[in-house]
């Protein structure tokens, strides 16, 4: 499947887990440093978003990784975990998009789109009737490019570390069967 920018979406391989794994540590700060870099967050970043972990993740049966590759290049990702419930989002066989990280660069021409429609296929396919998300709540780009697609606010949730708490909302959105 491609885009406008000529832009590949394939599945994630083990190959590209070094690559996804700086890529995330790059859109993460560029979104959730906005005041610079501290101890907690680099912690954070280090921990969460290793190669070794982006391995782990693409080894599990109920993860599935779609990448964004343009020239040979990885531009962005969806993370999907099937079966991930969430006590806010509506009821149905719920799916987690875990993340949908563009570079910058990229934003606004058609890649994030393309992601989410993989992810909610992907996601539909697999039996999954509703899929949610939890964006920061100071992420105001994020959240209007779901609510533009569909997805609507079901509350609160707290995204912890360090003893410190970070507001989120919880999106969701009820997928349409796919067709067999």
């Amino acid at each position: 499947m491609s885009t406008a920018l000529d832009i590949l979406l394939r599945p994630a391989a083990p190959d590209d887990a070094l690559c996804l794994s700086v890529l995330a540590m790059q859109v993460f700060l560029d979104t959730y440093a906005t005041e610079g870099i501290r101890p907690a967050l680099a912690r954070e970043v280090l921990a969460g978003y290793s190669a070794e972990v982006f391995a782990a993740d693409m080894a599990a049966a109920s993860t599935r990784i779609t990448v964004a590759e343009r020239a040979g290049h990885l531009i962005g990702f969806a993370h999907l975990t099937l079966g991930a419930t969430e006590p806010l989002a509506p009821p149905g066989v719920q799916a987690e998009l875990l993340r949908l990280y563009v570079q910058e660069r990229f934003t606004a021409r058609g890649v994030g789109t393309a992601l989410l429609a993989q992810a909610e296929a992907q996601a539909a396919a697999a039996g999954a009737t509703v899929l949610w998300l939890t964006p920061w709540v100071h992420n105001h780009r994020a959240r209007g490019f779901y609510s533009a697609r569909g997805y609507a606010d079901f509350g609160a949730t707290w995204f912890r570390f360090e003893g410190e708490a970070h507001e989120n909302r919880v999106v969701a959105k009820h997928l349409l069967p796919q067709e067999a």
